[in-house]
C-alpha cells in the first residue's frame, strides 16, 4: 500500500498478535503497525500470548514511524493465561499428579499457543485467555509484574498463569477484556455444554457468565469489557449473543476485536504453514489438516489481519448473516467504535519508562556513585604503585568523562561482578576496547596496563559519544558465576538475556519441501550446494578474497543458481520461504549476557525458559532492545583457555609443590606471581622461539588454525606487539589486501621501510610502517592534524566506514584540519593526501589494538606454561579439549614425545594425570562414557585395588553407586585390565564373569570364572568398538603400527587429513560404511574414515557393484578426488581403493 485507506468507522485493534507469539502469530510487530497505519488506523495494540516479548520491537518501530512523520499510537498489552484461583488449580494439579501413572516433570519452555490442548480436561493444562492493556506507566509496570509472576514455578505448567488474587493486587492502570473463544466467558459456555451433543442450557451459562463478570467488575469496575469477534465459527455467534446478554444485564460494555495474527490479508496461507512447521510431529490438527493447507481463507472461517473499522463492519455483516443469531446493528457498531474511544480516551499516549536501571547496592550508603568510584580507583592506583604523573592525569581524565556521562554506577557494578568472579575463578585479561581504560585496569576489571602498551581510552569512551559502555568480561565458568550472582544478589536482580532463534533458509526449504512431498534427495541437493554456490560470488561482490564469509538470505537467493532453479520449479515454496524467513522458532539464552538491577520483575515482564527466569527482550549484534528501555547488558563470557591455564597450574602445584589438592587461593597465588601481565616477561625470547617460531601450538590461544599458525611461524614474533599485529592481520580484510605479505616483507627487512615524517614513524614503527590497528588511525589524525583530539580521531574511524550516512560533513571538517596540520608540521600536501587515502582504505579492516594486546597476552601465558611446564600444560590441554578434537589432541601429545596411557582403575582420576616420571599422561575415569561422578568417587575413595576381589567385595564401597552399569563400562573400556589375572582366559571371559553376571559373593565369582572360561578374548572389532564408543578415542594402534605409517609416508602416501590434491593418493581407515541409492536407483557408499590425526571425513564411492566390499577398521590406500562442494569421492572401488 502506498496511500492510506480512509475508514469511515473509527476502530483500533485492541487484541492483536505478532510472530512473537511463535507458530500462532506471524510477522514482526513493525509489520503489523505499518499495515494498521496504511489501513487507516491511528493506533494498534500488541497482545501476544502469555508474554510481552514484542514490546521492545513495538517501541522501536513506533519511534521510527514518528521520526518518519507518522502520527501513530502504540498500545501495550498481553493476552495472558488466566485461571480463577492458583490455589485451587495447584490442588487439582497435585491430585492429578498423585493419581497419574506417569509422573510428569515440570515443563519450562517457550510458550506456544495450542487451543486444542484445552479440549480435554486435564488440570495440568487448565487456562483461559484474558486481554490486558496498559492505560499508563503504572498499568504497564503492573502488567510487567503480572507477567513476571505468572512464570514463577508455583504458577507455571507449560503455560504461565495469573488469577483473580494477582489481578486484585496489580489491577491499577489496566483495562481487561474477555478475549476470544478461549476466554473466561467462553469458558463458562464450554463448561456447561455437552461436548457429545453440543447442547447447553442458556440460563445456566448466563448465570455462570454473570458470576464471572461480577468478579472482574469487583476488581476492575468499568475497566472490564466483554469481547466479541466476527468469524464463520457457529459457536462464536452463539457465545457472542450470550456475552452481549450477560454484559448488558451486568452493565458491562462490549467491544469487537479482530484478534489479528498476521500483518497482511494475503499472508493467511503462510500463517497456516508456519503453524504446521511449529507443530510438525505433534500437530494439534487431525491427520488430514496436518498434511494439507486450506484451499482458501473461506475454508478456515476467519481472517486475522489488522482490519479497520469499515472492514470490521463488513466482517460482522458477512459472518452474522450466515449465523442463526440476530444482532442489533447499533449495538455492534458501538462495540466497534468503542475500541477507538478506549484507545484514545482511556489509554495514555506514552513511551515506556526508559530510566537506566543499575543496582543501588553497589553504591555505599552516604556517598555518590562517582565518589565511591573515585575512591576505589585511587586505592587501585596506590596498590599497583602507579605514581607517575601520566597515570594520575589519565585517571583524572577518564573519571571526568565517566562523571559527565553518568557511568559511575555502571563501573561500580562491573567492579562488583569482577570482584565476585575473582573469589573463586580466573578471569580474562581484557576483551575489546575496555582494555584501553586505565580505570578498568586499576579496578581489576582488566589486567593489561593500557599506558604501557599505548592503548587508548578514547577507543572505548569519548566525551560526546552515545550509549553505555560495553565491557565483555571473560571468566572460567560463566554459568557458575551467573548462578552465584543470582543466589547472592537475587534472581529478580540478576537476569539472563534472551535470544530469539529464527527460521532460517536451510530449515525452511527442508520443512516446507517435506510438507509438499518434494523428494528428500531433491531438497537435499539444493540445501547442500546453495551456500557454496553463493559464497564466492557474495565475497567477490564485497571485494573479499580471503577469510570466512556468510552470505545473507538475499545473497543466497541472488547467487545460487541451484536455489533459483528450485524456486522457479516450486514458486509456492519460494513464497512461503520469503514470508516465513526470520520468524521466531524458539527462545534461548544469550551466551553470557545478563541484566543487573533490583526488582527487575517490576520493570520488565520476565519470562521463563528451561526453568530460568530471563529477559523478554534481547540485546546483541543484530538487535539492541534492552538499552533503549533502560536495561544495561553485562557480558560474562566463558573462555576455555582460562580453564586450561587453571588446570595447568593445579598440575604444577601438585607435581612441583607437593600440594595434592590445590585450593583456588593457591592457584591464584601462583598466577599472580608467575603469569599476571604485571609480572610475566613478555620479552622472554626463549618462549617466543620455542613455541611461536617452532610451532608448538598445543592449546595455545588463538593459534588453532593451520594457516594462522603458518603465518605466525613465518612472521616470527618477538614481542607482544608483534603478536598482536599478527592476529590483527590474519583476518579476511587485511588478508584480501595482502597485508600479511607486506608485514612479513617489512619485518624481515626493516631497512626498506621508509617514513615520510617522524610522527608517522612514531605511530607506525611498531607495525613496520603498516596501518594495522584502529588506534593508529586515530593517533595519526591526532598527531599530524591541526588540533584534532583523540575523540575526533576515533570519530574519524567511524565516519570513514560509514560513507553516505550523513557523516560526510564531519569527515570533511577533520580532513581539512588534517591537511592543515600536516602542512604546519612540514609534510607535503601530496604526501598528506596519499596518507589520508591509505587511512580511508585501512578504515575498513583495521583492528582494535586493546583487544589484540589483551588476547595476545593470554596467548603468551599459554606459551609460557607450554615452554616451562610442558607436561602440565599438555595434561591440561587434553583435559579441556572437546570430545570431537580429543583424538587430534592425543596425537599432538604423542608428537611431543608423551606416552598416552588408557584409563586405569588405580591411576586415573577426574582429570588427565601425569606419571611420576612425567613422561606419560593417564586418561581420566571421567572420559569413560556411562561412568558417573558418584561411581568414580567410590573408586577414588577406596583404591588402590590389588585384585578383582578387592574391587567387587569391598565393605567400604556403596555398590548402589558403583553399580552393574559402571562395572560393564569399566571392563569394556579396559580400565580394569590390571585386575585381570591368569584365572581369566581373556577380556570377554573377564567381562562375563565380573560384569554381565555380576557376582555378589566370592563364591559366585569363582563359579562364573569356571562357567564362562570358554569365552576368551573380545574380537579386534569388538575391542575397537568398545574403546571408541566408551572412551571417545579411536585405538588406531590396534590397526596400524608406527612402522606401517612411516613406510606409507616414505612412499609418498600421506594420511587423508594431509591430502594433497595434486598427489591424489592417500591412506585412511574406514569406520562406517552406509549404503545409499541415487534418485535413479543406483547404489553408492558413504564411507566415514579416520587416520592417525583423528580425521573425520566422508568419502562418496560412486558406481558401486554388488561385489564391492569395504572392510571397516582396516587400512586402505586410495586415489581420491576432492571438491570444496562435495568433499572426497571416488568412482571405482576396484580400481581406486586398495586394502593393505
Amino acid at each position: 500500500m502506498t496511500n492510506r485507506i480512509d475508514s469511515k468507522i473509527p476502530f483500533v485493534g485492541l487484541h492483536a498478535h505478532s510472530g512473537l507469539s511463535p507458530f500462532d502469530g506471524l510477522g514482526m510487530p513493525g509489520e503489523h503497525m505499518d499495515f494498521a497505519y496504511e489501513n487507516g488506523m491511528s493506533a494498534h495494540s500488541l497482545t501476544d500470548h502469555g508474554h510481552m516479548n514484542g514490546l521492545s520491537f513495538q517501541v522501536e518501530h513506533l519511534k521510527k514511524m514518528r521520526a518518519d512523520g507518522k502520527d501513530f499510537k502504540a498500545i501495550y498489552g498481553c493476552e495472558a493465561y488466566f485461571i480463577k484461583s492458583h490455589k485451587k488449580w495447584r490442588q487439582q494439579y497435585e491430585e492429578h499428579k498423585a493419581n497419574s501413572k506417569r509422573q510428569k516433570k515440570e515443563e519450562f519452555a517457550m510458550v506456544v499457543e495450542d487451543e486444542n490442548r484445552q479440549k480435554k480436561f486435564n488440570p495440568l493444562n487448565i487456562r483461559r485467555h484474558l486481554v490486558l492493556l496498559a492505560q499508563n506507566q503504572v498499568g504497564l509496570n503492573n502488567l510487567f509484574k503480572l507477567v513476571s509472576d505468572s512464570y514463577r514455578p508455583e504458577n507455571f505448567y507449560r503455560y504461565p498463569r495469573i488469577d483473580f488474587e494477582m489481578l486484585r493486587e496489580y489491577n491499577e492502570g489496566l483495562i481487561v477484556s474477555s478475549a476470544c473463544m478461549s476466554g473466561p466467558l467462553f469458558g463458562d459456555f464450554w463448561k456447561h455444554r455437552d461436548p457429545s451433543t453440543g447442547e447447553y442450557d442458556a440460563d445456566t451459562v448466563l448465570a455462570s457468565m454473570r458470576n464471572t463478570i461480577a468478579e472482574f467488575q469487583d476488581i476492575f469496575g468499568d475497566r472490564f469489557y466483554g469481547e466479541i469477534q466476527w468469524n464463520d465459527i457457529p459457536e462464536q455467534h452463539t457465545v457472542n449473543d450470550l456475552i452481549i446478554q450477560a454484559c448488558t444485564e451486568m452493565g458491562a460494555e462490549v467491544i469487537s476485536t479482530s484478534d489479528s495474527h498476521y500483518p497482511r490479508p494475503e499472508l493467511w496461507k503462510d500463517r497456516e504453514m508456519y503453524r504446521r512447521i511449529g507443530w510438525a510431529g505433534k500437530a494439534p490438527y487431525d491427520d488430514q489438516d496436518a498434511n494439507r493447507l486450506p484451499e482458501s481463507v473461506e475454508e478456515i472461517g476467519y481472517e486475522l489481519y489488522p482490519r479497520n473499522g469499515d472492514q470490521m463492519w463488513e466482517a460482522y455483516k458477512k459472518y452474522s448473516g450466515r449465523s442463526k443469531v440476530e444482532y442489533d446493528d447499533d449495538f455492534v457498531l458501538a462495540s466497534i467504535e468503542r475500541t477507538h474511544h478506549i484507545a484514545f480516551d482511556r489509554i495514555e499516549d506514552f513511551l515506556p519508562d526508559s530510566q537506566v536501571r543499575l543496582p543501588d547496592f553497589v553504591v555505599p550508603e552516604g556517598t555518590t556513585a562517582i565518589q565511591a568510584l573515585t575512591k576505589d580507583a585511587l586505592v587501585g592506583l596506590k596498590e599497583k604503585q602507579l605514581t607517575d604523573q601520566v597515570y594520575i592525569d589519565r585517571l583524572k581524565y577518564e573519571l571526568s568523562v565517566i562523571k559527565d556521562r553518568g557511568f559511575a554506577q555502571y563501573f561500580l557494578t562491573m567492579k562488583a561482578i569482577s570482584d565476585k568472579a575473582q573469589e573463586d575463578m580466573l578471569v580474562g585479561l581484557g576483551r575489546g576496547s575496555a582494555a584501553g581504560s586505565l580505570l578498568s585496569y586499576v579496578l581489576d576489571i582488566t589486567q593489561v596496563d593500557p599506558i604501557k602498551y599505548g592503548l587508548q581510552f578514547e577507543r572505548f569512551l569519548t566525551k560526546g559519544g552515545a550509549g553505555y559502555p560495553d565491557i565483555d568480561f571473560d571468566v572460567e565458568e560463566p554459568m557458575e558465576l551467573k548462578e552465584r550472582l543470582a543466589n547472592e544478589w537475587g534472581r529478580e536482580t540478576v537476569v539472563p538475556i534472551s535470544n530469539f532463534n529464527t527460521l532460517q533458509l536451510r530449515s525452511l526449504i527442508k520443512d516446507i519441501g517435506k510438507f509438499y512431498g518434494v523428494p528428500f534427495a531433491e531438497v537435499n541437493k539444493v540445501t547442500g550446494v546453495m551456500m557454496s554456490e553463493a559464497t564466492p560470488k557474495a565475497k567477490a561482490a564485497h571485494g573479499q578474497t580471503a577469510g570466512v564469509y556468510t552470505p545473507t538470505f538475499d545473497e543466497v537467493k541472488k547467487y545460487s543458481e541451484t536455489l533459483q532453479a528450485f524456486f522457479d520449479k516450486y514458486p509456492h515454496i519460494a513464497t512461503h520461504v520469503d514470508n516465513l524467513f526470520g520468524n521466531v522458532r524458539s527462545v534461548s539464552r544469550h551466551a553470557g549476557g545478563v541484566v543487573v538491577a533490583e526488582n527487575l520483575d517490576k520493570h520488565m515482564p520476565l519470562i521463563n525458559s528451561g526453568g530460568v527466569m530471563q529477559t523478554p527482550w534481547s540485546e546483541g549484534q543484530n538487535v539492541r532492545h534492552l538499552e533503549p528501555l533502560g536495561f544495561i547488558k553485562f557480558d560474562l563470557l566463558g573462555l576455555s583457555t582460562l580453564r586450561m591455564i587453571s588446570g595447568a597450574i593445579r598440575h604444577i602445584l601438585k607435581r612441583h609443590r607437593g600440594i595434592e589438592d590445590p585450593t583456588f587461593e593457591q592457584v591464584r597465588e601462583f598466577y599472580d606471581k608467575e603469569l599476571h601481565p604485571d609480572v610475566i616477561d613478555f620479552d622472554d625470547q626463549a618462549v617466543w622461539k620455542n613455541i611461536f617460531h617452532q610451532g608448538k601450538w598445543a592449546g595455545v590461544f588463538q593459534m588453532t588454525s593451520g594457516p594462522a599458525q603458518a603465518f605466525c611461524q613465518e612472521a616470527k614474533p618477538e614481542s607482544l606487539m608483534d603478536f598482536a599485529a599478527i592476529t590483527a592481520i590474519f583476518r579476511p580484510g587485511p588478508l584480501s589486501a595482502k597485508a600479511d605479505k607486506m608485514y612479513i616483507a617489512n619485518k624481515s627487512n626493516t631497512s626498506q621501510v621508509t617514513y615520510d615524517h617522524p610522527l608517522i614513524e612514531e605511530v607506525l614503527g611498531d607495525t613496520y610502517g603498516l596501518l594495522v590497528f584502529q588506534e593508529q588511525l586515530a593517533m595519526l589524525a591526532h598527531k599530524l592534524g591541526d588540533n584534532i583530539t583523540l575523540d575526533e580521531g576515533n570519530l574519524l574511524r567511524k565516519v570513514l566506514t560509514k560513507r553516505g550516512t550523513g557523516k560526510d560533513s564531519v569527515r570533511n571538517k577533520i580532513y581539512n584540519k588534517f591537511l592543515k596540520g600536516c602542512k604546519d608540521k612540514g609534510l607535503a600536501e601530496a604526501k598528506a593526501k596519499d596518507l589520508w587515502s591509505k587511512m580511508e582504505y585501512f578504515s575498513g579492516y583495521g583492528f582494535n589494538l586493546s583487544h589484540a594486546v589483551s588476547y595476545g597476552a593470554v596467548s603468551f601465558q599459554c606459551a609460557w606454561l607450554a615452554h616451562y611446564y610442558p607436561t602440565e600444560w599438555i595434561a591440561a590441554f587434553l583435559d579441556k579439549e572437546p570430545e570431537k578434537r580429543k583424538m587430534a589432541a592425543i596425537n599432538t601429545a604423542k608428537s611431543f614425545g608423551f606416552n598416552v596411557v588408557p584409563a586405569s582403575i588405580n591411576k586415573s582420576g577426574m582429570v588427565w594425570e601425569i606419571s611420576e616420571d612425567g613422561q606419560s599422561l593417564i586418561q581420566p575415569l571421567t572420559a569413560i562414557k556411562g561412568l558417573g561422578t558418584t561411581a568414580i568417587q567410590q573408586v577414588l575413595d577406596n583404591r588402590p585395588f590389588n585384585n578383582i576381589e578387592e574391587f567387587l567385595f569391598n565393605e567400604d564401597i556403596t555398590y548402589s553407586k558403583l553399580n552393574k552399569k559402571a562395572l560393564d563400562v569399566l571392563v569394556r573400556s579396559k580400565a580394569l585390565d590390571e585386575l585381570m589375572d591368569d584365572r581369566f582366559t581373556g577380556t570377554k571371559h573377564f567381562w562375563s564373569a565380573v560384569a554381565v553376571d555380576r557376582p555378589r559373593k566370592e563364591k559366585n565369582l569363582l563359579e562364573n570364572i569356571d562357567a564362562y572360561k570358554d569365552e576368551g578374548e573380545f574380537s579386534k572389532e569388538e575391542e575397537i568398538e568398545h574403546l571408541t564408543t566408551l572412551t571417545g578415542i579411536y585405538p588406531i594402534d590396534l590397526i596400524m603400527d608406527d612402522f606401517t605409517r612411516q613406510s606409507l609416508m616414505n612412499k609418498g602416501c600421506p594420511p587423508i587429513s594431509e591430502f594433497d590434491p595434486e598427489l591424489i593418493l592417500c591412506w585412511f581407515i574406514p569406520r562406517e560404511v552406509k549404503v545409499k541409492k541415487t534418485k535413479h536407483g543406483k547404489k553408492y557408499y558413504i564411507v566415514s574414515v579416520t587416520d592417525h590425526n583423528g580425521a573425520d571425513e566422508q568419502i562418496k564411492c560412486w558406481g558401486v557393484k554388488d561385489t564391492d566390499v569395504i572392510k571397516t577398521n582396516r587400512i586402505y590406500v586410495g586415489k581420491l578426488k576432492h571438491e570444496a562442494r562435495w568433499g572426497f569421492s571416488t568412482f571405482s572401488i576396484k580400481h581406486n581403493l586398495r586394502l593393505l
